[in-house]
């Protein structure tokens, strides 16, 4: 499949002038992350309207002054509890971080920690009293009507997503989130979602088809329906935001939107995640942005858009665990893309057309040295009938597989092109389609090693 069709990708995602809009997030383990005004460059530089950062970084606040880019910025974990336990650090909190950058940095949400309820929950008594504690320090400062105060939940609480229509909060969580759901209300702010369909997919033993978790249609025999309200989901991303739509009712709540503040797709995995693909992440993305800019909602709100921040903007490498967790990112840190881009309702992709065939992660290593050593490398035209399969042990895909000075036949210098001064530059590395970090230490044989490093070099045009 060629990687293709990430429709208004730049015009859409990051450029949304009203309704319904995608911005992105900014993690900090990132090597070599560029100075704050590069960063602001990179954002200029593709029309990126909203940021979350997962924290209130000085530079970065400074950096984005006068852009006009919406900004949410994030109070960590490490710093709730002493918010939570002094109002009057919550005060200085805030007269530091928010008051000193408004109006000339865009400030215009708060999120209090992440995922407190679930990855901390000895934190869970001062939660609700730091948003309080917070949101007054707002008020005193005239600052409440601009800047909005939320906590961003996982959808872990919710143990039983599906059917959407019966999805209730874990009990065990239920009196504080009811808390924040009320103080949500009073303050009409929103509640902050952490959706992610791909671990829904990837934890979900085969009860749902991929297609279902990248917003692919569905034959008909297949369709997701609830059998309670015989809503039809089109996505899981869908029925995940309406199950915690329908959890928040259960707790005889209502009027409270729901923004998803982290969703997105990893475009690299080990070899035991053939699921983190380039090819999976820009569809899931380009599907996504596609359905929250029709400004609808899910099912039981369908008149509620579902505003949402993709995760996110670089690949943070230095993330411990497998090796999808570092390799969310959109772009390199050099501001080159990750896969390419379609930056206009056309079918024309801005940045590399070919399609390289690459081993595949877990390809077995002597079929793949036979392969390497019998073809070297090949190159046919699609028209007279050229495939990548090799035995199962290869598969296409845009990103070129190209690293310094090594180039593939096939491979594209991208040049800027006219829309909206977007320049999108797939980068020549680092990519790479097996197991190991993302700093190209590999968990497999020397032979893998070297098979993923010359990544079998089968082009087609």
């Amino acid at each position: 499949m060629v990687l293709g069709n990430l429709l208004l990708f730049i015009a859409g995602i990051f450029s949304y002038a009203s309704g319904a809009f995608v911005g992105i997030n900014i993690g900090t383990d990132v090597s070599n992350m560029p100075s704050a005004p590069e960063v602001v460059a990179i954002l200029k530089a593709n029309q990126i309207t909203h940021l979350r950062l997962y924290d209130a970084d000085a530079h970065m606040l400074k950096a984005l002054a006068d852009s006009g880019i919406e900004v949410m910025v994030g109070i960590t974990n490490e710093e709730v509890l002493g918010i939570g336990e002094s109002p009057s650090k919550a005060a200085a909190w805030i007269n530091q971080n928010v008051a000193a950058y408004l109006p000339s940095t865009n400030i215009t949400s708060i999120a209090v920690g992440s995922e407190v309820l679930t990855t901390i929950p000895n934190l869970v008594p001062v939660l609700v009293p730091a948003m309080n504690y917070l949101h007054k320090a707002l008020v005193a400062s005239n600052l409440n009507f601009m800047v909005k105060v939320s906590t961003p939940q996982a959808m872990d609480i919710i143990p039983r997503p599906f059917p959407p229509s019966t999805a209730t909060f874990n009990s065990s969580w239920s009196a504080t989130v009811y808390q924040i759901l009320q103080f949500l209300k009073n303050t009409d702010s929103y509640y902050m979602l952490n959706a992610y369909p791909y671990f829904g997919y990837t934890s979900g033993n085969g009860i749902f088809p991929l297609d279902y978790a990248l917003f692919r249609s569905l034959p008909s025999v297949k369709q997701i329906v609830d059998p309670n309200t015989l809503s039809h989901y089109d996505s899981m991303f869908d029925a995940l935001v309406d199950a915690t739509y329908y959890s928040i009712e259960a707790l005889n709540m209502s009027g409270i939107p729901i923004v998803v503040t982290e969703t997105g797709w990893p475009w690299l995995g080990g070899a035991n995640e053939p699921d983190a693909t380039a090819d999976n992440a820009e569809t899931f993305n380009s599907n996504l942005i596609r359905r929250v800019l029709n400004d609808s909602g899910p099912p039981s709100q369908p008149k509620v858009p579902i505003n949402t921040y993709i995760y996110e903007l670089f690949n943070e490498d230095k993330r411990p665990g497998p090796v999808s967790e570092k390799n969310w990112g959109l772009f390199f840190t050099n501001g080159s893309a990750v896969y390419t881009f379609s930056l206009s309702t056309s079918d024309q992709i801005t940045g590399n057309n070919s399609d390289f065939c690459v081993a595949k992660p877990n390809a077995d290593p002597g079929k793949t040295m036979h392969l390497m050593l019998t073809t070297t490398i090949i190159k046919k035209k699609r028209s007279v009938g050229a495939t990548c399969d090799f035995d199962g042990t290869a598969a296409t895909t845009t990103v070129d597989p190209g690293h310094g000075s090594c180039k593939f036949t096939g491979s594209s210098n991208i040049t800027p092109n006219s829309i909206g001064g977007f320049t999108t530059t797939v980068a020549p590395g680092p990519v790479t389609l097996q197991g190991g970090s993302g700093t190209m230490n590999l968990q497999v044989s020397e032979i893998q090693s070297l098979i993923s490093a010359l990544f079998l070099a089968l082009v087609l045009l």
